[in-house]
């Protein structure tokens, strides 16, 4: 079992920078690749970015190459994800996820214009 709890949402002007943590408790979260979700109102979940279990693979969605960065430090149990100019349409509620099996309650990142 992976419990999983991500921090560091907020508002935030167009143009700045957020990063968001995700907290893993959980003897195996080593072994699991992470990712990041979003969903915004009225819209589906969409991938934003992911690593693997030694972070030597990463892939990103395509609307954040470039701005975003993902990150994790197995020692912490933490997964990051540095948001760098920040655009009114990536406001949505941002969730980690563990290998799409296990997932957090998500975090609400809004950009204002």
């Amino acid at each position: 079992q992976v419990q999983l709890v991500e921090s560091g949402g907020g508002l935030v002007q167009a143009g700045g920078s957020l990063r968001l943590s995700c907290a893993a408790s959980g003897r195996t979260f080593i072994r699991y690749a992470m990712g990041w979700f979003r969903q915004a109102p009225g819209k589906e979940r969409e991938f934003v970015a992911a690593s693997s279990w030694s972070g030597a693979t990463i892939y990103y969605g395509d609307s954040v190459k470039g701005r975003f960065t993902i990150s994790r430090d197995n020692a912490k149990r933490t997964m990051y994800l540095q948001m760098n100019s920040l655009k009114p349409e990536d406001t949505a509620v941002y969730y980690c996820t563990a290998s799409r099996n296990y997932w957090g309650k998500g975090t609400l990142v809004t950009v204002a214009s």
